[in-house]
């Protein structure tokens, strides 16, 4: 028995990086689905074959660089070496290709019923194939530089996940590889002007021109191939380098990542021996190759539009909450009540509209806040800047390590130090991922506060795509926890004490340990509903397995990544894992703890991982507002209540969709697209019992 079989029970966990391949497959499920329209389907594809690019560069990455460095290690769910789980990880991918090229396959089909045609170059008939090839005459071919592998042209960088046409090649007696890129700056897609959704492939135009490219060689064998590369950097060395600027070093070190080691051969198109070849240049092994029909990157589904309205989702606006006025600031009304805005039901708008008025509010006295992704064209960053040329005190925590956000952080930085405002980094080995804003004003009587704190990113784009909360209060108490929280990050200080935020590393891993024990201690008539994106934290998981087993009912809504089993007899037979999938990307993040008068309930931005727990600066805020504790219960139940969208983690490590044939279809997403949360905040609202949905109450 290995060491880690012996320090920890694995028979009510998993494997992580099979339980986030899993993951994937619940996504292409949508895509496969024929009640989502048919090019939301599309994009399910889409979002599927982005999510399995990220796998390979950073987990995928990171595990081969530990096979590496410590080949004996076993990690702490499955009791797997890294060689192991790298096999255990090729080999699951297998299949998700052969389904992912069925799906595309029967999408297309489908799709070409409505005049969306993924057209061949070699189909393309008289005047279609005289404008592509128009087309590639005019702005392709002067871009192309190809190019052959021998003694004196070395073989090139291939970037990561560029799309390449290589061909075998011979002339006479030997062979040579010939490869050219897809430049970065044509489109993906030609769209055909006298067919409205008809569209043609820059890579197959591309390989299609492979002959005449190579005139001279006979080409064997031809495909369009990308290459994966790790991009799990190590921010270790540039944060050491205290006499330089981090952001100097972090620009450094994307540099790097361009170079970083290749994990994974794609290729559209059968051909063994180029394969063969390309796997002995990229120095990777057969299985770190897999051969499609798919298209190795379908980004372009977002450009593609059709005149039938009914191959999308209707179209969603977030709506600004009835209940608040725009002709009174919204200082003013959160003074009255906390405020929760629900994204995507509710707009940002309230924010921004607080951070403009804030900026131009001669009482304000200083904004403080934390950025870890923020939109391409960011009304926050331009507010903060206002602020700071309108004289406020502007702090601004930047965090550069934001994986695949570095460069665009950066830029950010720099563009609010010249606008005057204080620009500090997470802490060295600590990415800051918390979500918190603290607005600071001059009253005659003293300094009021208005605190913000959320689940997800200050980030417009993503508010109006992913569910999360963003939390508005004036609650003083609040306030002062998050002056002191920026008081400690100036200073570094990642040990400070706060009287209701819980704050990682310091003391939320600590806190969720004694709240769940809290609950052990009623043992039956324990509650713990936690909504998160992922539970991959060790040490929380057999707390959770204790509490099981203490007879605590437990439900836990993980969009992602689960490594707690449920069910298994003895151990956590008292657990349920529900996944929602669906339109909208479930972000937020929930903490619940008991039931009625005892019930606690706190908004985060952590997962229940350890990184989150551990090695990041997160943040937790308790909701003391009735009536928004009122609304999270009702939310959590309904989330439970889903049978559309819904999956439920099996003790076999399957997820099988919910199925309740004596109720009606309950979509969570559905239900708040359609009925938009509204808060009332009357005295009487406050005042009222409010009783949970049986659902709720009700042991399954």
């Amino acid at each position: 028995m290995s060491q880690t079989a012996e320090r920890w029970d694995l028979s009510y966990t998993q494997n992580r990086e099979l339980s986030w391949l899993a993951f994937d497959q619940r996504v292409m499920e949508e895509a496969a689905d024929p009640a989502v329209p048919l090019m939301e389907r599309l994009r399910f594809l889409s979002i599927f074959t982005s999510n399995l690019d990220e796998f390979f560069m950073v987990r995928v990455g990171s595990l081969t660089d530990l096979a590496l460095v410590a080949p004996g290690s076993q990690e702490n769910k499955g009791g797997f070496s890294p060689a192991e789980q790298l096999r255990r990880i090729y080999a699951a991918v297998v299949p998700l290709i052969r389904q992912r090229d069925k799906v595309y396959q029967d999408l297309m089909g489908a799709l070409a019923e409505h005049g969306v045609v993924d057209i061949p170059y070699k189909e393309l008939k008289n005047g279609d194939r005289e404008y592509v090839r128009t087309w590639y005459r005019e702005t392709m071919r002067p871009l192309l530089m190809p190019q052959i592998i021998d003694p004196s042209h070395p073989f090139p960088h291939l970037k990561n996940k560029t799309l390449y046409a290589a061909a075998l090649l011979r002339e006479g007696d030997k062979r040579r590889l010939g490869i050219v890129g897809v430049p970065d700056v044509v489109p993906p897609i030609v769209m055909l002007p006298d067919r409205p959704g008809a569209f043609v492939r820059t890579e197959d135009i591309l390989a299609h021109h492979l002959r005449k490219i190579f005139k001279i060689y006979q080409i064997e064998e031809q495909a369009v191939v990308s290459v994966t590369r790790n991009a799990d950097l190590s921010y270790d060395e540039a944060m050491d380098q205290e006499d330089l600027d981090l952001r100097t070093q972090m620009t450094k070190l994307l540099r790097q990542r361009e170079r970083l080691a290749p994990v994974r051969l794609e290729m559209q198109g059968e051909a063994p021996a180029l394969r063969e070849m390309l796997l002995q240049r990229l120095k990777l092994v057969p299985e770190q190759s897999y051969v499609c029909t798919c298209p190795l990157v379908l980004k372009y589904a977002y450009q593609l539009d059709s005149l039938d309205s009914g191959l999308f989702y209707p179209p969603h606006a977030p709506a600004y909450p009835a209940w608040l006025d725009r002709e009174v600031p919204m200082w003013e009304q959160i003074r009255q009540r906390d405020i929760l805005l629900f994204y995507p039901y509710h707009s940002m708008q309230p924010f921004l509209d607080l951070l403009r008025q804030s900026a131009a509010d001669p009482a304000v006295v200083s904004i403080q806040m934390t950025i870890y992704r923020v939109a391409g064209k960011s009304a926050v960053i331009k507010h903060l800047c206002a602020a700071a040329e309108n004289g406020k005190s502007v702090t601004v925590l930047v965090e550069l390590r934001a994986r695949f956000d570095e460069g665009n952080n950066i830029t950010w930085a720099r563009e609010l130090e010249e606008a005057g405002c204080r620009v500090i980094y997470g802490p060295a080995g600590y990415k800051c991922h918390g979500k918190i804003c603290l607005i600071t004003r001059q009253e005659k009587n003293g300094l009021s506060y208005v605190t913000q704190i959320g689940t997800g990113n200050y980030n417009e784009k993503t508010a109006a795509l992913y569910t999360d909360f963003s939390l508005l209060t004036a609650d003083r108490s609040i306030a002062a926890d998050g002056v002191a929280f920026f008081q400690n990050m100036l200073i570094g200080d990642l040990r400070g004490s706060y009287d209701k935020l819980l704050v990682a590393p310091v003391s939320l891993k600590q806190t969720l340990m004694r709240l769940i024990d809290g609950e052990i201690a009623r043992g039956e008539r324990g509650r713990i509903i936690l909504k998160t994106n992922a539970v991959t934290e060790r040490e929380l998981i057999d707390k959770l397995a204790e509490a099981s087993q203490a007879g605590v009912r437990i439900d836990l809504i993980v969009r992602g990544i689960c490594c707690l089993v449920p069910g298994v007899p003895g151990k956590t037979d008292h657990i349920t894992v529900t996944s929602i999938v669906g339109q909208f990307l479930e972000h937020s993040r929930i903490y619940c703890f008991g039931e009625g008068a005892l019930r606690q309930i706190y908004l985060s931005s952590a997962d229940i991982m350890t990184r989150n727990q551990e090695r990041r600066v997160e943040i937790a805020c308790p909701v003391e507002s009735q009536e928004v504790r009122d609304f999270l219960s009702d939310y959590l139940a309904r989330l439970l209540g889903d049978n559309v969208k819904a999956r439920r983690l099996q003790p076999d490590g399957r997820f099988v969709k919910v199925e309740d044939p004596g109720a009606g279809a309950v979509s969570v997403q559905q239900y708040y697209l359609s009925h938009p949360p509204v808060f009332q905040a009357t005295e009487e609202k406050k005042s009222r019992r409010w009783k949970l949905p049986a659902l709720f109450r009700k042991r399954r």
